[in-house]
């Protein structure tokens, strides 16, 4: 059995959701990360399990909890659709639902590979005039890199499985937020509709080995630039 015109729709959906949900998810990611792992104040502790908050809660709770603060009758969601931004029933919703659900696992990648990092280095580099700013672009980052793909590649895998806050958030609508995860669901309540649902899993699991076959062959490109230095 080939895929149908649902599956490739959901499929380029899932993509295009993972793939801005992980880009945005970043450089907000490596900072909380970084907060984590060298700096001590108050409250960090609730930061920390802020970060970590969606990891334990069930993802229909998350949905539920952004449809409250960003659906249509909600103060937030009617200013953010006054400048052109929705959020409910939308993909752009989705690609918030996916950030926030792969967020706690990019942050930990992270911060290990932060902690990874002997501190006695980045203040060698200090110690010889370096700014706070050069010390962690030429010493601290090339280090983390390992730990930054490993991050990027959890939460691009998360944010393609993602379906419980997802599909609360923004519905099941084909063709406009129908994620692969919801089609997949979809499939399997319609009479018959097994064959198609293993296709799409099928297509799921490609895109997984996928990402995991690139970010070894990365991790280990960055790994022998490092020990060549």
């Amino acid at each position: 059995m080939t895929p149908d015109a649902t599956a490739w729709d959901a499929l380029r959906l899932s993509l295009w959701v993972a793939v801005w949900a992980t880009v945005l998810a970043i450089p907000l990611a490596l900072w909380v990360a970084w907060l984590l792992a060298r700096r001590d104040f108050w409250g960090k502790s609730l930061l920390n399990a802020a970060v970590h908050l969606p990891l334990v809660l069930p993802p229909v709770v998350t949905g539920y909890l952004l449809l409250m603060a960003f659906g249509r009758n909600a103060p937030l969601g009617r200013a953010l659709e006054a400048i052109g931004l929705q959020l409910a029933f939308h993909w752009s919703g989705a690609v918030l639902a996916a950030m926030i659900m792969g967020f706690p696992l990019m942050v930990r990648a992270m911060r290990l590979a932060i902690e990874a990092v002997d501190p006695k280095l980045e203040e060698a580099a200090a110690s010889l005039g370096a700014s706070r700013q050069s010390v962690f672009g030429r010493v601290t980052l090339p280090l983390i890199l390992p730990g930054i793909l490993a991050g990027t590649v959890m939460g691009f895998a998360k944010a393609m499985g993602e379906f419980g806050a997802t599909i609360t958030f923004v519905a099941n609508i084909p063709g406009q937020t129908q994620t692969l995860p919801s089609a997949i669901w979809s499939a399997l309540q319609i009479p018959g509709g097994e064959g198609q649902a293993v296709v799409m899993v099928l297509m799921a699991s490609a895109v997984a080995i996928a990402a995991v076959l690139l970010s070894e062959m990365l991790a280990r490109r960055v790994a022998a630039r490092i020990a060549g230095t």
